[in-house]
């Protein structure tokens, strides 16, 4: 059995997760055969931890948290594991069912807002309608309500913001509304996909303070910078071709990376001491993901593979608490 991500809150009791997913598999059948885009990952999450998925683009992140919230269109389906949320299995439910969980429950936060905002409606409006589809509320209350949530994601004049449209707000201002909607309703785990990616760093500074601000909220944050996750998670879980490469504790993750994805990853991250040297990458590029390679996908770009690497490692604990699939280890 494939070894499980675990994220905790507190110091180190036991905590029965929120979020549980087994050997989830979400693939899309495309004309030229099948992607692979989730292949059997696992993780859990407790109430309160905070777990960032990383990884380049096409390595499974978005479609993790899209299996998550069950938003997975056609071609796509998810055709194996289990999402146990408060446990129960999230995957055989009907949409009804999983309507009613969404935005209540768990809410998602895409990378680009106006996905999430509709352009003829003003979003104290469309933040209004999340509060009243989830609980009995009047509107001159859920009104109020707005107000109080634009306050704490930093929206200046949030009295005047909830009669504004979208277009009239900058990019920064539209993605606080979008995470005000996402906490509306006092949701148990909130999922975050690349929160920051489209700001300038002042507005992605304050996004992150207001993400580390949250006490209530389980976080699952995708992105493909470990230096935010760095800043704002306790677990990371690192993701290649649909597959979970490695997972920890930040620290151990980042101090101390096994896989030689992990290293290359945190090695092509800037530092102040370069002062204008090239950038250090990873060799290669992502498989096309019609034709993955046998065993681990990241053997074409890796610099360390053997001949075994042909079979994919399975997940193997580390004396210092994490685990890693590679045949190094």
């Amino acid at each position: 059995m494939a070894s499980t991500a675990y994220t905790e809150a507190g110091s180190g009791a036991e905590h029965r997760p929120l979020l549980e997913v087994r050997e989830l598999k979400t693939h899309y059948q495309m004309t030229g055969g099948t992607v692979k885009a989730v292949d059997g990952v696992s993780f859990q999450i407790v109430s309160g931890g905070r777990l960032g998925i990383v990884g380049e683009s096409g390595s499974g992140k978005s479609v993790t948290s899209l299996s998550i919230m069950r938003l997975i269109g056609a071609p796509g389906r998810i055709v194996g594991g289990e999402i146990i949320f408060k446990g129960r299995d999230l995957v055989p439910l009907k949409e009804q069912e999983i309507r009613q969980m969404r935005g209540r429950d768990i809410s998602l936060v895409f990378q680009d807002p106006m996905s999430s905002l509709n352009p003829v409606y003003t979003v104290g409006d469309q933040v209004i309608e999340t509060l009243r589809a989830h609980r009995p509320i009047s509107r001159s209350d859920a009104r109020d309500r707005v107000v109080e949530l634009f306050k704490l994601v930093g929206i200046p004049a949030p009295e005047r913001r909830v009669d504004e449209y979208p277009h009239k707000l900058s990019g920064g201002m539209r993605q606080r509304v979008t995470i005000a909607m996402a906490l509306a309703n006092e949701p148990d785990l909130l999922i975050l996909d690349e929160p920051t990616t489209a700001l300038d760093v002042t507005i992605q500074a304050q996004i992150l303070d207001l993400v580390r601000g949250l006490s209530h909220a389980a976080v699952l944050l995708i992105t493909h910078d470990i230096g935010v996750v760095r800043e704002i998670c306790d677990k990371v879980l690192v993701m290649y071709g649909g597959r979970v490469m490695e997972w920890g504790a930040v620290d151990q993750i980042t101090d101390s990376p096994k896989h030689p994805y992990t290293q290359g990853l945190l090695s092509s991250i800037p530092h102040p001491e370069m002062r204008g040297g090239p950038l250090n990458a990873i060799g290669g590029a992502v498989p096309n993901p019609l034709n993955m390679p046998a065993g681990c996908p990241f053997q074409p770009r890796c610099s360390r593979s053997m001949e075994k690497c042909s079979v994919m490692p399975p997940l193997k604990s580390q004396p210092d608490g994490s685990t890693v699939a590679c045949w190094l280890y």
